[in-house]
């Protein structure tokens, strides 16, 4: 028996490592599943990683594994596997490609914001990557059909479009610093279209709402339509510092002679700054909110409301949901 004594009594692999109602509990723990390393993981080591935590959550633990190895194990899965239907998600969706993925981006938008074609171009090759993210991190028991999809890429790129080209036009003649924060005010408003528009099931049909011990109590449409303002207030934070912060520096720098021989190096520096933003600011943008979403039984609808109070009495004061990231 001594090969099991590595693995302590009554070990949950699903357990949160870190205490999630904290703000501080939720960044140790989207620190953890979106480090960008994870990309590089080759799949065969991240089926691996899904075999031993389907194995440990069926009690079946291979002889000798540490609990480093379950935990690393649970990171790998956490980072490539969707949380409601366990498959694998695409590279690109990934939380933990966010930040090589968006730096690359933003860096591009903020270093070419001076030309409409320019403009165009950027807000569409990011709107093309929101939606694959949003699609991925969807809350899976909502299926979403191929024609909505379609039509939510299309709104909220428009929406980008119209704002990053509308306000260009309208900065002509104002402050140079203006013209740079147009791309986070296009972004901005994309979200706000991109992602209620890709989840609109969910606030069409209702989401599954369950009481404190996973029981579903019914689906509910005001449980998705708060996950989904919380994902649009995340996703709008994790840009923000970055595309906000970095004009500002950016305009400073570029007054110096030696900046000004090196333009052919702006795009790439951008880039860097913006890796290093995204580094803290997409875990701290996901930790913004807990992920199992609460919202009291005064707040649903009247109807599920009626019925939980009929089967349950008091004893649940709330319901929980996933709301999606």
């Amino acid at each position: 028996h001594t090969k099991m004594t590595t693995i302590p009594l009554g070990f949950n692999i699903d357990a949160p490592r870190w205490d999630q109602s904290t703000f501080g509990g939720r960044l140790k723990h989207f620190l953890n599943i979106t480090d960008p390393r994870t990309v590089l993981v080759p799949e065969e080591e991240l089926d691996r990683a899904k075999a031993l935590v389907e194995g440990c959550r069926a009690g079946l633990v291979p002889p000798g594994s540490s609990q480093e190895q379950l935990l690393y194990a649970k990171k790998l899965y956490d980072s490539a596997f969707h949380p409601d239907s366990g498959e694998k998600m695409n590279l690109i969706g990934r939380m933990s490609f966010q930040v090589p993925g968006g730096m690359a981006i933003t860096g591009f938008m903020l270093q070419f914001y001076r030309t409409v074609p320019a403009v165009v171009f950027w807000q569409w090759v990011n709107q093309s990557f929101n939606a694959i993210v949003n699609y991925t991190n969807r809350n899976a028991a909502s299926p979403i059909s191929l024609r909505q999809i379609g039509v939510a890429y299309v709104t909220a790129t428009g929406a980008a479009l119209a704002t990053a080209v509308g306000l260009n036009l309208y900065t002509k003649r104002a402050p140079p610093l203006l013209a740079r924060w147009v791309p986070f005010a296009a972004v901005a408003a994309a979200n706000c279209v991109n992602i209620p528009m890709m989840r609109q099931q969910e606030i069409i049909n209702g989401i599954t709402v369950t009481d404190g011990d996973n029981n579903e109590l019914g689906r509910s449409r005001r449980a998705a339509v708060k996950g989904i303002a919380q994902v649009v207030v995340s996703r709008i934070t994790m840009a923000a510092p970055g595309m906000i912060i970095l004009p500002i520096i950016m305009e400073r720098l570029e007054k110096f002679t030696f900046m000004q021989r090196i333009r052919v190096l702006h795009g790439p520096l951008q880039v860097l700054l913006c890796g290093g933003f995204l580094l803290f600011m997409v875990p701290a943008a996901c930790a913004l909110f807990p992920q199992r979403c609460s919202l009291s039984l005064a707040d649903l609808e009247l109807e599920l409301r009626d019925s939980i109070v009929a089967k349950h009495g008091d004893k649940v004061p709330y319901v929980y949901f996933n709301k999606g990231l």
